[in-house]
């Protein structure tokens, strides 16, 4: 009888540790489903949250067609219902697309480009971009039309598309400005301002601006607001310049 029964709770004791490890094992199974299935679902918000992303328009599409023929496009720069729609180039000075279209061949009409010194892994707060103001109404020239306030009415955005933006700018100031002589001081020279190194560098920028504009537009910027600013000749003074400032919506 003894050993029946010490049989039979061996018996016991062995059942029991066969459920405990069948009960492991079920656990172990529902907790590992549980993890794929929500892993699942992350993926599938992380796959859905990549094709919002990289959703390219019709614009970004072009400015990618165009960078394979030049390496030096960077964007496309419109203002619309004017002349002014042209791909945007940036080289590694701010000479040769004076005399150069975006195709690289020679032109007295030159090219839209952006300042040499902007940098893309920052990316800098200004966008500054040159165009000659030809006589034949070729790149930047309709520019001056925004010295009425009633065109500036009519044209208060620029749109501007890169290879991974697609964005409006709206206008913010107009003014007329000129190239300063070294000795000069005290003077707004909006041509070196390409990155802000804090804040303070960030409003003046934005107050002279505001302060040369032949209008107020009721637009200003703040701090940390990517800024476009587009610049060409201008031949009422010496050295003179045509100057808007715009920053992204």
């Amino acid at each position: 009888m003894k050993k029946q029964a010490k049989h039979i709770i061996k018996n016991k004791h062995k059942n029991k540790k066969i459920i405990v490890i069948l009960f492991l094992i079920i656990i172990t199974i529902i907790v590992i489903c549980i993890y794929n299935k929500n892993n699942n679902i992350l993926q599938e918000v992380v796959i859905d949250k990549t094709k919002i992303t990289t959703e390219k328009t019709e614009r970004m599409l072009q400015v990618e067609a165009l960078k394979k023929e030049n390496e030096d496009i960077i964007g496309w720069l419109e203002i619309p219902n004017t002349k002014i729609n042209f791909p945007v180039v940036q080289g590694t000075d701010n000479q040769y697309y004076m005399t150069h279209t975006y195709k690289k061949e020679e032109s007295k009409d030159g090219s839209i480009f952006l300042d040499k010194d902007y940098n893309w892994d920052l990316p800098s707060s200004n966008l500054l971009l040159y165009g000659h103001n030809n006589k034949n109404g070729n790149m930047f020239q309709g520019l001056l039309n925004y010295k009425q306030e009633s065109y500036y009415n009519e044209h208060p955005d620029i749109r501007f598309t890169t290879l991974t933006d697609d964005s409006e700018y709206e206008i913010i100031s107009v003014f007329l400005s000129r190239v300063y002589y070294t000795n000069e001081n005290n003077v707004f020279r909006y041509y070196y301002f390409i990155n802000a190194e804090n804040e303070e560098q960030y409003n003046y920028y934005i107050e002279e601006s505001k302060k040369a504009s032949l209008y107020d537009t009721g637009k200003t910027a703040k701090y940390g607001e990517q800024l476009l600013t587009l610049s060409t000749c201008e031949y009422s003074q010496e050295d003179g310049r045509f100057v808007i400032v715009a920053k992204k919506k």
